[in-house]
């Protein structure tokens, strides 16, 4: 006999197609100047006054990680920008894959770009997978606290992922474990304790003055166990897109590139004083 998750899976598909068909026409063209995403002469209104940098994940790029997020951002007001990093040589589309600590340099440079183009005086941070997590490095270690109002992550790789336990058996295999470290250092990088990560994390999750979001999904095949992306700490706000809408099946990648469930959750972290609930019905907003 079929699971009730399991029979109700094509129902959520069919809800999200709509709540997809609804979204702006921009959509289909996100990388139009028209759309208003990454262009360089928008200025933040009274409304939202800090620019929103949408950070990839990894094997992702500055584009098709957000065609649908940034559309939805710009038509309700946002200056919206995007930037690819860890690109490695050789290496077109599929970026995210250097160190990450590198990575977050980058980051650095091109938040200050915004800022300067923009005349804000911060940023709101929007990552997925890596690019949920990366931030927190250039918010601990490069001043980015000083330059950025909030970060939310869409499930991030915080605390590293075990991928079903499988990166257990790295040790066993250590010619792997080098050819992994060497060639694509950010999934080294995001192994559940890699040196990298227990620096990012010792001393605590967070950084004063940072507002922290993070939209998980319990069907997330990469990021496991999949409580790992939540964070600890008194600014943080730690939620699974399933306690919004039980019918919400997103796994690691549907959650940024199309689940309206998750994009309705990262407008109330960015504008926290208009929010509104977000349930089922929120594929349709």
């Amino acid at each position: 006999m079929l699971s009730w998750k399991r029979v109700l899976r094509p129902l959520t598909a069919v809800l999200l197609a709509v709540g997809i068909g609804l979204a702006p026409a921009a959509t289909a063209h996100a990388a139009a100047p028209s759309s208003g995403w990454n262009n360089w002469s928008c200025k933040p209104s009274t409304a939202h006054p800090r620019p929103v940098v949408l950070v990839h994940g990894t094997l992702g790029n500055s584009v098709d990680n957000w065609l649908g997020l940034a559309p939805y951002l710009v038509k309700r007001g946002y200056c919206v920008f995007s930037l690819d990093y860890g690109k490695l040589p050789g290496v077109p589309f599929f970026h995210g894959l250097g160190p990450v600590a590198e990575s977050a340099e980058e980051l650095d440079s091109y938040v200050d770009r915004v800022l300067a183009t923009t005349g804000a005086d911060e940023v709101d941070i929007v990552g997925h997978s890596q690019g949920g997590m990366m931030p927190r490095h250039y918010l601990k270690f490069l001043g980015g606290a000083d330059e950025v109002n909030a970060l939310i992550g869409i499930a991030p790789s915080n605390h590293g992922t075990t991928v079903h336990g499988l990166t257990g058996l790295l040790k066993y295999f250590p010619a792997a474990e080098h050819l992994l470290k060497t060639v694509t250092p950010a999934f080294a990088d995001q192994i559940a304790g890699s040196p990298f990560l227990t620096k990012l994390n010792e001393g605590g999750d967070t950084v004063p003055g940072v507002q922290y979001t993070v939209i998980a999904t319990k069907y997330d095949e990469v990021v496991t166990p999949w409580r790992s992306s939540f964070l600890d700490g008194p600014n943080v706000k730690n939620v699974a897109v399933q306690d919004l809408c039980a019918l919400d099946f997103s796994e690691h990648v549907a959650i940024a590139l199309f689940d309206r469930i998750a994009f309705h959750e990262v407008v109330n972290a960015l504008d926290p004083a208009n929010a509104t609930r977000t349930t089922c019905a929120s594929v349709f907003h």
